[in-house]
């Protein structure tokens, strides 16, 4: 008789608190996937090896967090960007650092390094590219034309081009040698959060917050195809090596496209929450992601996913060899010239601008460099990893075996590999392929444990209510054999005792059902100052959110009335109604400020003018309140985190009241 056997195709691999506070960035390294550093708001940059519990090096030096991080290809280096704009960069198997490098005015959003010579580029919230030559310590060229930050750079597998990804909508390609824009990609409806180039062709990729990945051909530069998805932002992308396929990471699942015609080939479901980086290795993808100061790193065993429409899902049988797919569309279009040398020809490629800010080495970088250090935490990890065994050294070691997966099947985490119809073909497998000892794998790592205390800002996207747990409203199941309730047991047990909470939402429902009967009128202006005069932000942030959404529904007569609101959306102790005030008054200062300061600068008129009169009136109380609001941002703008992102990014615009 025929045995399904049924292994997991993702699960958790480990669990570790990577820093005393809080972590703000983390990357993994792209060729051996087993390289992990993470940054965090203690200013430090701690490098891991994926699946062991303890720290192998810290390097120090950052006086403000750490925005960004990226490892070179050979992983022998590792460049950070802090909150100040800063940049640092590491030799790992030295354990010193190389360089200080400094000229971006805002928080470096973006690294990545060149693939052959030893150029940096680096993206920033001042809406500014840089291109810095690491052993001259110097920048070789800064490329503008973004007007929000950006948050992904990628050069091309030729080294030849750089693409950008920013808020504005945009991606852009740049011509390295002639150092100017060669084409800009439009399309996307929300910030694009990251780009990749596919490892042969002149194709490229890219995810948005508006839940679309596009493919964008290079030599025609236009859209290939198209995907979108009802799941959630796109957070990251990778190309399959032999370019047959695209991972894209969604929250708390991973998904497999392909292109012309543009389809999904397989959906994974994996509990990591908001996945930060993707890498491969043996055959198996790993995710990582953070919150607060914990990493999570996932598996999922690719050899157990569709990636092409030849191959089919589910088990790989026993007595058939796996046959990788065939590249899709490798015929369509252009492959790239890589040199078949080192970082001397690459740099000939690159134009050093007369212009190009190179600032000679100064006592004052020579200090921070002596102050910037590599802390060794684990010795023996650091030399299993990073010392040269013999002339010809790789980190880390190429002969990795695969990480085995738990013994046990986590339905949450876990996806069964065999499909009901095909259950019944599944064949036992032979001795030759016996699967591991369970009890020799080891178990999921962690470091200490979290003590979880009450946060004095309430996120705005939590897994559970803070302090309260569901199961202190239900009564205490007196018979095992009765261990559910149903839905109308459960919730009278839940409302006995809460008749308070329950008048709060009736209330809170009639107010909105009174905004939303001046709404249908089409007077804007009137429901929002029904929703003011209510006199509950609450109300104000669920119309703000529908207002925010379409930039042509605000007015100067709508700015006077929400300024007042926004003031007090940014000291509220809600992460929710600060992200709402915040995109409120960056919509604000983006369509009015140039208005309001050019209407106050103008000489007065001849005669008069009643609407004008009117106008300006209008224009010096919105000034004030945004002077006021000024005072705000400016004390917040030294936040760590999404936070403190937002806050400096508004300071940037405010700066003309100053």
């Amino acid at each position: 008789m025929a045995v399904a056997v049924t292994t997991k195709t993702a699960w958790k691999l480990q669990e570790i608190t990577a820093h005393s506070s809080n972590v703000s960035s983390l990357v993994l390294g792209k060729s051996s996937g087993r390289l992990l550093a993470t940054g965090g708001d203690d200013c430090r940059v701690n490098i891991w090896s994926v699946n062991k519990p303890n720290c192998i090096m810290s390097l120090t030096g950052h006086t403000t967090p750490i925005e960004s991080l990226q490892i070179n290809t050979n992983e022998e280096l590792i460049v950070a960007g802090s909150q100040s704009g800063s940049i640092r960069v590491w030799d790992l198997e030295a354990a010193k650092i190389l360089r200080t490098l400094l000229g971006h005015k805002a928080n470096i959003c973006s690294l990545d390094f060149h693939p052959f010579g030893s150029f940096v580029a680096s993206g920033s919230l001042d809406t500014n590219i840089k291109l810095w030559d690491v052993r001259r310590k110097g920048c070789v060229f800064r490329y503008k034309g973004h007007t929000e930050a950006v948050r992904c750079l990628r050069f091309s597998p030729d080294g030849k081009w750089l693409a950008s990804a920013a808020d504005d909508h945009t991606v852009k390609l740049w011509d390295l040698a002639a150092g100017k824009i060669m084409y800009e990609f439009t399309g996307h409806t929300g910030p694009v959060n990251v780009v990749e180039f596919h490892p042969n062709e002149y194709l490229l990729a890219s995810g948005s917050s508006d839940r679309t990945v596009r493919f964008w051909d290079l030599e025609k530069f236009q859209v290939v195809s198209c995907i979108e998805e009802e799941a959630s932002p796109v957070r990251c992308v990778l190309f399959n090596p032999d370019g047959c396929c695209l991972y894209s990471g969604f929250q708390d699942s991973l998904r497999v496209y392909g292109w012309e015609p543009e389809r999904c080939f397989d959906v994974v479901l994996v509990n990591w929450g908001k996945v930060a980086d993707l890498s491969i290795c043996n055959n198996q993808l790993i995710g990582v992601s953070f919150a607060q100061s914990t990493v999570s790193s996932f598996v999922v065993d690719l050899s157990r996913v569709t990636k092409s429409d030849s191959i089919p899902h589910g088990l790989i049988r026993d007595d058939e060899p796996f046959v990788p797919p065939t590249p899709t569309g490798s015929s369509l279009r252009r492959i790239y010239d890589r040199p078949s040398t080192s970082c001397s020809k690459a740099q000939s490629r690159v134009k050093h601008n007369s212009e190009s800010e190179r600032r000679s080495p100064s006592s004052e970088d020579d200090r921070d460099e002596k102050e910037s250090k590599a802390e060794i935490q684990n010795p023996e990890d650091y030399k299993e990893i990073f010392q040269p065994k013999n002339a010809i050294c790789r980190t880390p070691p190429r002969n990795n075996e695969p990480f085995p997966a738990p013994p046990e099947d986590d339905p949450v985490t876990a996806k069964e590999a065999v499909k009901p119809s095909q259950a019944a073909d599944v064949q036992t497998p032979s001795p030759k392929q016996e699967l591991p000892d369970p009890v020799q794998r080891p178990p999921i790592a962690s470091s200490t444990p979290l003590t979880r205390t009450e946060p004095s800002v309430i996120p705005a996207a939590r897994n559970e209510p803070i302090g309260l747990k569901a199961s202190d409203f239900l009564p205490a199941v007196k018979n095992q054999s009765q261990t559910e309730l149903v839905d109308e047991e459960a919730m009278s047990q839940i409302r006995k005792g809460h008749e308070t909470m329950c008048v709060v939402l009736t209330s809170r429902h009639k107010n909105l059902d009174t905004v939303r009967a001046v709404w249908s009128t089409g007077d804007i202006k009137n429901s929002v100052d029904s929703a003011v005069a209510i006199n509950d932000l609450s109300v104000v942030v669920d119309l703000l959110n529908i207002v925010n959404q379409k930039a042509s529904l605000w007015k100067l007569d709508l700015c006077t009335i929400i300024l007042p609101q926004i003031e007090k959306l940014l000291q509220s102790k809600y992460e929710s109604y600060v992200q709402t005030g915040c995109t409120s008054l960056k919509l604000i200062l983006q369509r009015f400020l140039p208005l309001i300061t050019d209407i106050l600068a103008a000489p007065p008129s001849v005669g008069v003018d009643i609407t004008r009169e009117e106008r300006l009136h209008k224009c010096k109380l919105c000034y004030k309140q945004l002077k006021n609001i000024s005072n705000i941002v400016k004390n917040k703008s030294g936040l760590s985190g999404r936070h403190g992102s937002a806050f400096r990014e508004l300071h940037l615009l405010m700066a003309v009241l100053e």
